[in-house]
């Protein structure tokens, strides 16, 4: 059966598909010559179930996606007062790539700037193996595979990257930077074009939505402040000039890459990843960029959206006779959101209801999003065309004259004629 999840992230790649500004990046040849028409989008929640839509499984380089990372693993590696002796948290206000450095402390403003990102890199240990390779270690167990380097997108990096390296001197002169110029800059590259799916930056950001915790093998990758400080300066600086816009617009903490990448996350909730090449005047992804606004305003994402989202719906499912007719009862509870009618979806799509028989009790939910809404439409068209009567129990009314998909009316009951028609269990 297939998740209406599924069937919304369809809608999102179809109703931004006249998005055609933009152009791809021409400052790193390599990523010039991909196709401008692929579009993907994924996301994962924090029990580690991924849908995706589009191209997933096509493998880009990360780029600047990689910051957050090399960020978090420099903060495991020295604490985070030692990395703020180096690099600052502060919102730049300029382009990614901009020659400068805090006019007071002579650091970088922040690690998602070009200069801060070279610098936290200088930061990462490096011992025992290169920071490129324990970063590519760290990638591999957040994705669960192992995720390897494009050496042609390090080559065409390295080759175009006087601006890089110019930004790695400029660290060297003010004491910024604890690697040879040369050095620091191809670790940076490395660390960039590592290769990844939308379905691995999803997972990726899930484990940050998780507190640190990767969703499926439940090893802590960060402790729970390395993740509180990298969210909080992925939502100020993460997206370089444009950060206050998308602050207002998206409200998700979020870093994107101009390999055409961005990834955002909503803590406790879910990590997201969307994929399309062309950019717009700040290096981010144009349509990519509008994919990540709908998913937040469909799916109620925004930090600033005030909620009490639980982390599941699904309360209990039970069997029982219901008018002597054989019956699935799904008991769902808190507030309807995607994240947590996500429960509900995975258990209906993974272990599909044998009774003639389906009912929705909703007698202990507050509140229904409009996402949840569309999503119980979509499971009710497909549980009555596979010849399921459908019930809902609504108290609230959220489901006041319901249709499904197909504009069939589905059947509403109260609680008391749920009790009263309801024998056995």
């Amino acid at each position: 059966m297939r998740s209406p999840i599924r069937d919304y992230l369809d809608a999102v790649i179809r109703d931004t598909s006249d998005i055609t500004s933009g152009k791809v990046s021409d400052d790193i040849p390599e990523l010039a010559r991909v196709d401008p028409d692929l579009v993907a989008v994924s996301l994962s929640t924090v029990t580690g179930t991924v849908y995706s839509s589009g191209d997933h499984e096509h493998q880009f380089s990360i780029q600047s996606m990689s910051k957050p990372f090399a960020y978090a693993m420099a903060i495991e590696d020295h604490g985070l007062d030692e990395v703020l002796n180096h690099v600052g948290v502060e919102p730049s206000g300029d382009p990614f790539n901009e020659f400068s450095l805090d006019e007071r402390t002579a650091k970088p403003r922040n690690p998602m700037i070009n200069a801060g990102a070279i610098a936290t890199h200088g930061l990462i240990k490096s011992d025992h193996a290169p920071a490129s390779d324990r970063l590519m270690d760290l990638y591999s167990q957040l994705t669960q595979r192992n995720v390897e380097i494009d050496e042609s997108v390090v080559a065409s990096e390295m080759a175009a990257g006087d601006r890089n390296l110019g930004l790695a001197y400029l660290l060297s002169a003010a004491g910024a930077l604890h690697l040879n110029p040369p050095a620091a800059v191809a670790g940076y590259v490395r660390q960039c074009a590592a290769m990844m799916t939308v379905d691995d930056l999803a997972l990726m950001a899930a484990t940050l939505a998780n507190g640190g915790v990767q969703p499926n093998t439940g090893n802590r990758i960060f402790s729970r402040a390395t993740t509180k400080q990298v969210l909080s300066v992925m939502a100020s600086c993460g997206m370089y000039d444009a950060a206050g816009d998308w602050m207002t617009s998206v409200g998700i903490p979020a870093k994107s890459g101009v390999a055409g990448g961005i990834i955002g996350v909503l803590p406790g909730q879910i990590g997201v990843a969307v994929f399309s090449p062309r950019l717009d005047h700040h290096g981010n992804s144009e349509r990519g960029s509008e994919m990540m606004r709908l998913l937040s305003e469909n799916l109620g994402l925004h930090l600033m959206t005030a909620g009490r989202p639980a982390r599941s719906s699904l309360r209990e499912v039970h069997t029982a006779q219901v008018d002597d007719e054989a019956a699935t009862i799904y008991a769902l509870q808190g507030d309807l959101s995607l994240s947590s009618i996500e429960t509900l979806v995975h258990e209906i799509t993974t272990n599909p209801p044998q009774d003639p028989l389906v009912v929705f009790d909703m007698t202990r939910i507050d509140e229904v999003l409009q996402v949840a809404h569309e999503t119980a439409s979509s499971l009710a068209t497909t549980l009555i065309d596979q010849g399921h009567r459908v019930i809902f129990v609504d108290p609230t009314e959220a489901f006041a004259d319901f249709r499904d998909e197909e504009g069939r009316e589905v059947e509403r009951w109260s609680p008391e004629e749920l009790r009263e028609h309801t024998s056995g269990s």
